[in-house]
């Protein structure tokens, strides 16, 4: 029951032939009425992602990458749970469970765990390295799916604890953005074992009455960011917090259903100039999405807001905390907000580029700000 088993990815042929042939036969929608992405995601840009997804995107390519990092499955609380384990080359390297969150996957964590395990090999420092644990949230990827309910964050905040301690890691740090950064939290508001600090790129915080009758213009900026996402930008978590067994259908029957579900807040959410292949490649955004294709998780990730959507409030956090506010994350958190709860905030990094998926956009700025935030807590 609480064996580690090796996981390989080997999905078989036929998986990926009928993936090509529901590509083929995609039922497309009329064009927009509009020039830009007000509507969603444009039609021609669906298209031209569908085809190269159905014509040159070679999924084996991701398949080896994932083999070759290290995955493993271990069983706790009933569900499994999958995850990358890299350990580093030097034995004192500090253990770090990194979380991602929705629509994304351990793909988002593909360009820094290698960076963060063996630092001398990218140019850093050997006490800047870190034993690397990327689990895929229940529900995800290739986690067991929850039958009962029940998997909110802070179960998964406790099940993040078991497995660290099962890996042999007493005294560990935990990282996340998304809902990694509710499960990040979750670790640090219930203070589980063997965690010694938290670094979040989503940091939780709410104005007061004093903040909003004369706001500054962080605060500003984060209030306009929060009307922006509650007017224009949160019909899917609506969705899915509601009536995620419902979305559920299309999303794990229709390949291009899912895509354009994705694809979009690939550009609503990154850093970019207008196009989401400004800040991450055909390759990088379709890779993810295969992480939630093959095991047509479309229902089972969506549940996690049916679950958890009430957590992503302020709490009380008494473990030192590490911050990095990125310029184009979401839901931006001035610092004077956050240092209410974080009672221990000893990083607070300002990015001057960067969105939502920190670690996938800015994959040296996001290992730079682990390294500084962690080492002061080391």
């Amino acid at each position: 029951m609480t064996a580690i088993r090796p996981f390989t990815l080997d999905v078989a042929q036929p998986h990926l032939d009928d993936l090509k042939a529901r590509l083929a036969q995609t039922r497309w929608p009329e064009r927009e009425t509009v020039d830009d992405w007000s509507q969603g995601a444009p039609l021609e840009a669906v298209k031209d992602l569908v085809g190269y997804w159905r014509r040159d995107y070679d999924w084996r390519r991701c398949e080896a990458r994932l083999n070759a990092l290290g995955q493993f499955v271990t069983e706790i609380d009933g569900l499994d749970i999958h995850f990358l384990h890299v350990r580093s080359p030097y034995p004192e390297a500090m253990p770090l469970v990194i979380t991602h969150g929705w629509p994304g996957s351990v793909i988002e964590f593909m360009g820094v765990i290698e960076q963060l395990a063996d630092p001398v090999r990218f140019g850093g420092r050997a006490e800047d390295a870190f034993h690397v644990v990327a689990p895929s949230l229940p529900g995800f990827g290739f986690s067991g799916k929850p039958a009962t309910k029940g998997w909110g964050v802070e179960q998964i905040g406790r099940a993040w604890g078991q497995l660290m301690a099962r890996l042999g890691y007493t005294r560990w740090v935990a990282q996340g953005g998304d809902w990694g950064s509710a499960v990040t939290t979750a670790i640090g508001v219930q203070n589980v074992a063997g965690c010694i600090g938290i670094h979040i790129n989503m940091p939780i915080g709410r104005p007061t009455e004093a903040d909003l009758a004369n706001p500054t213009p962080a605060e500003l900026k984060a209030l306009t960011a929060l009307k922006h996402y509650q007017d224009w930008d949160s019909g899917y978590s609506t969705q899915q917090r509601t009536r995620p067994q419902t979305v559920g259908y299309g999303l794990v029957d229709s390949p291009a259903g899912l895509a354009a579900w994705i694809f979009e807040k690939m550009w609503a959410w990154t850093d970019n100039e207008g196009s989401p292949y400004d800040a991450l490649s055909r390759d990088q955004i379709l890779d993810n999405i295969m992480l939630y294709w093959l095991p047509a998780t479309g229902a089972s990730s969506a549940r996690l807001y049916w679950e958890s959507f009430g957590s992503f409030v302020p709490q009380e956090i008494a473990v030192p905390v590490g911050v990095s506010a990125f310029p184009k994350e979401i839901l931006p958190t001035p610092r004077k907000w956050a240092e209410r709860n974080y009672k221990r905030l000893v990083h607070w990094g300002t990015l001057e580029k960067g969105g939502h998926f920190a670690a996938w956009e800015q994959p040296e700025a996001f290992v730079g700000e682990l390294r500084t935030a962690f080492a002061l807590m080391r």
